[in-house]
């Protein structure tokens, strides 16, 4: 029986290799379509395709148009209405596309062969780097040096503040690692469970099959582990969702902070 090996559906491969490109002052860059790349454009083509046939504005909906108002609608209420308050409507485009490119993927990652992007750190931490650093810019945006204020909590004594305050940037500055540790570890914990049961059914079937007397429970223990599979994959497909919406409302509390500085909403 070949070896289990659950981090080899992890691996990057090369799909479609192409000659690099030489950037001044970089090097050349390999631009070759790899699994991850392929999965990503699949991503975001599906998601044009989608709204492209959604967006009708049609006054009884249909299906698709439901859909996406319906996820638009949650969005703008739960997320960015909801946290940021009514200023939150300027960042409705960045916290959706987030959320849908976010869960778009993860379900991508669920299909049968399919490859989970959301599973490799380097595109958890892009994705966080990108929002922490959008955080930063409506930050200085909005409020210039006051950004600061951040850090000092008002009324606080001086002394006690002095002490805060580094506490504070700290706890500021670790965001995109949380942010990309939360999601990276939470797509890739799932996979491995569901892979080892998967081996599970088919290790255990064929023990079953083969052997005799006893050994034929293995084929119990190969149904009790589909079964579990099945029950794994339902509850993949929930946090596929509810890990793109965690990453969503966080971006949206973190741009809370700096879009209602000192007066809240």
């Amino acid at each position: 029986m070949a070896a289990i090996e659950p981090m080899e559906q992890f691996l990057v491969r090369k799909i479609a290799p192409l000659p690099p490109v030489v950037v001044p002052g970089l090097g050349p860059i390999d631009l070759s379509i790899t699994n991850s790349v392929l999965v990503m454009l699949i991503a975001a083509g599906a998601l044009m395709l989608f709204f492209l046939l959604a967006a009708r504005r049609q006054v009884v909906p249909g299906r698709m148009q439901a859909a996406a108002e319906m996820v638009y609608g949650m969005v703008d209420n739960v997320l960015t209405g909801g946290i940021i308050g009514d200023k939150g409507r300027a960042y409705l485009p960045f916290i959706f596309t987030l959320f849908l490119l976010i869960a778009c993927l993860n379900v991508l990652g669920l299909a049968p062969g399919g490859f989970s992007v959301t599973a490799q750190l380097a595109v958890t931490s892009a994705l966080a780097v990108m929002t922490f650093v959008t955080v930063l810019a409506v930050g200085f945006a909005l409020n210039g040096l006051s950004f600061f204020k951040l850090f000092m909590p008002s009324g606080m004594p001086l002394p006690m503040a002095l002490l805060i305050m580094p506490i504070e940037l700290i706890s500021f500055f670790v965001r995109p690692l949380t942010l990309a540790m939360r999601l990276f570890g939470n797509m890739l914990g799932g996979h491995v469970v569901t892979y080892m049961f998967a081996s599970f059914v088919v290790g255990l079937g064929l023990f079953g099959i083969e052997g005799a007397g006893i050994a034929k429970l293995g084929l119990l223990g190969s149904g009790v582990s589909f079964a579990l599979i099945v029950a794994l994959m339902t509850l993949e497909f929930v946090v596929a969702f509810l890990q793109a919406f965690v990453f969503a409302a966080l971006a949206c509390v973190y741009l809370n902070e700096v879009v209602n500085l000192g007066h809240g909403h």
